[in-house]
This record gives C-alpha cells, sequence and structure tokens, in this order.
C-alpha cells in the first residue's frame, strides 16, 4: 500500500498539469467540451477533404482527374471514427450538392448536385461508405499498427474504386464495359495511391490521440 502521507496536499483550487494531449483528451471526453471538439473535428476534415478537391491535375485518358482526397478521405476517416468520419463525408456531400464549390473542377459540369451524375460521381457517393468502414476497422484497433492501419485503408480505397469503377461503367465509361472503367477509373491512380497511403499510415496513431484521445 503506498504512503500517502509524504504527498503533499493540492491547495484548493490549483490546476493540475496535464500533459496537452491529455488534457485535449480529457476535454473530448467531457460533457462540457466533447460534443464541441468532435463537431469541430468533423468540420475541419470536411474543409481539408474540400480543400484537397482544388488541387486537380486532369489526364488526358481517363475524366477522372488526379487528386489527393482519397488519402485524406481515409485519413480522415481513421482519426474520427465510423460515425463521424462518415458524418464528415456526408456534410462535405451536402454541401458539394448545395452548390459550394467543394468538389474538384470539372470541364463540363457546374459547381451543385449535379457532379454527382459526372464521371466522378461514383467516387463521391462510395466517399461515405468508405470513411464508415475505415472507421470501424479503426475503432477496432487496425489503427494502432502500421501494417493493420495501411490494410484498413486500402479496404476503404477498394470501396472508392468499387463505386468509381461501376459508376463509369454506367455513364462515364464510353463502351459501357467493366473492364474500360477499371482501365479509366482504377489504373491510373492505384500506384501513387498505395505510396501516399504507405506514408499517411504511420501518423495514424498520434493522430487518434490529438484529434478525439482515441
Amino acid at each position: 500500500m503506498p504512503n500517502t502521507e509524504s504527498l503533499p496536499a493540492r491547495p484548493p483550487g490549483a490546476t493540475i498539469m496535464m500533459p496537452p494531449s491529455s488534457l485535449l483528451a480529457s476535454w473530448t471526453t467531457s460533457a462540457e467540451y466533447g460534443r464541441l471538439i468532435r463537431v469541430a473535428a468533423v468540420l475541419f476534415c470536411a474543409t481539408l477533404i474540400a480543400a484537397t478537391a482544388q488541387v486537380s491535375v486532369p489526364l488526358s485518358w481517363t475524366p477522372v482527374p488526379l487528386t489527393l482526397q482519397p488519402t485524406i478521405v481515409l485519413l480522415s476517416a481513421a482519426v474520427l471514427g465510423a460515425r463521424l468520419g462518415s458524418a464528415c463525408l456526408g456534410v462535405y456531400l451536402v454541401a458539394g450538392m448545395a452548390g459550394l464549390p467543394v468538389f474538384a473542377w470539372s470541364p463540363g459540369l457546374a459547381p451543385g448536385i449535379g457532379r454527382l451524375l459526372g464521371p466522378t460521381g461514383g467516387y463521391l457517393v462510395a466517399y461515405p461508405i468508405a470513411a464508415y468502414l475505415v472507421g470501424r476497422l479503426a475503432e477496432r484497433g487496425m489503427d494502432r499498427r502500421y501494417l493493420t492501419a495501411v490494410g484498413a485503408m486500402l479496404a476503404g480505397l477498394g470501396v472508392i474504386y468499387l463505386g468509381g469503377a461501376a459508376w463509369l461503367a454506367v455513364l462515364g465509361a464510353p463502351t459501357g464495359q467493366a473492364g474500360t472503367a477499371v482501365a479509366l477509373g482504377v489504373y491510373p491512380f492505384i500506384v501513387a495511391d498505395i505510396v501516399k497511403l504507405a506514408l499517411a499510415a504511420p501518423f495514424l496513431p498520434s493522430l487518434r490521440r490529438f484529434t478525439l484521445g482515441r
């Protein structure tokens, strides 16, 4: 049994100093600050996703531009968790459908709900589903080790590619064939996306503790 008689008494009203990460973790679990911090985290990630959409590189052989969005979507989902991650992407989609310039630039489609009918619509619709999956895997501990973190985000990336290629097969691909859709919507991006996920995965444990204290 520890000897508590030698411990100095804490004066009434004194503040206990805690490391920044522990203090932020206590805010996010308290009734007073927890909801506010979580709402701010969702809005911040939605804004970050919108910002990365503005930096896009058109490719001449596919109607889908190259962006950083998939990496940021999956990283945000792993940090926020299933419920908040999918809510974040829901906020992002609602903002885009309302006409805010949050989607990647398109040469033939104006901002608004019509973007969901364009060649990138399948990716956009798949974002909340992928976010929920990655967030759920992260909540089960897959974001705590490098290899499992990469695996969780690869699972989410597969959902995004599935949605994008399926939509291209229906509307965007010239022949409507699955092979053509994959050639246009998956092959040009898969190597770069895997490399970006591999580089982002080591930061997941620190980001998770810093934002939500999980």
